[in-house]
């Protein structure tokens, strides 16, 4: 059904780069260039790229902190 979750749906502990730039409203690219930069950490599983939301989470709260100084 629309807008219910299966009550055996397992939140996924690490999101791939669409994933992860569509949470932080993002292109792949700009995520591509903060984890490049070390803004923002990955994680490497063989070739594949994956991003810890816990990790997006913090990312986003130094963003607002670095935004609320310039002000």
């Amino acid at each position: 059904m629309f807008g219910r979750r299966e009550e055996n749906a397992v939140e996924p502990l690490l999101l791939t780069s669409k994933e992860a730039a569509k949470v932080l409203s993002v292109s792949e690219r700009t995520l591509y260039a903060l984890a490049k930069a070390g803004e923002l950490h990955a994680v490497r599983i063989g070739r594949a790229v994956r991003y810890d939301p816990l990790d997006l989470r913090a990312w986003i709260e130094r963003a607002k902190k670095k935004s609320r100084k310039a002000c």
